[in-house]
């Protein structure tokens, strides 16, 4: 007779590949040091960096206006996560967005930096993620966080 340990659960994507390993290390990450995934206070407070530049520059430009500080925090992270692979909060806690199985120094994009971005901005797929510790927009775009 057939348990359920021996189909494993469709939130941990099953037991084929990868048995026994961390999701860490399924995705080819090692699980500590650089290239490591970003813990999730960093990106949190990255996240919170990016966001109050964003707002800063709304208010100089646009009076405050929260469409006007939305859109200034999609370009810059569309517009420095596509061609330098960080923002200025990733910068300033070192971290960097990589294509995932691709090697270190790769460009995210403007394709995946798009999707990526796009996704942020919705707020639902940036606050669920999976057992890999990456949200729905990074694995919308086939990316993830990683220390420098």
């Amino acid at each position: 007779m057939a348990s359920r340990e021996d189909f494993g659960s469709w939130l941990e994507g099953g037991t084929s590949a990868g048995q026994g390993s961390s999701p860490v290390e399924r995705l080819g990450l090692p699980s500590s040091g650089p290239g490591s995934p970003a813990p999730l206070t960093r990106r949190i407070v990255a996240l919170l960096v990016d966001w109050a530049a964003a707002m800063l520059i709304s208010y100089l430009v646009a009076d405050a206006n929260s469409l006007a500080t939305l859109g200034i925090f999609a370009l810059e992270n569309l517009l420095l996560v596509s061609t330098v692979g960080f923002t200025i909060g990733h910068r300033l806690l070192r971290l960097q967005v990589r294509v995932l199985g691709a090697p270190a120094g790769t460009p995210v994009g403007l394709v995946r930096g798009a999707v990526r971005v796009v996704l942020l901005c919705l707020v639902i797929p940036a606050v669920v993620w999976g057992p890999d510790g990456r949200g729905l927009h990074d694995r919308g775009a086939g990316t993830v966080i990683v220390r420098r």
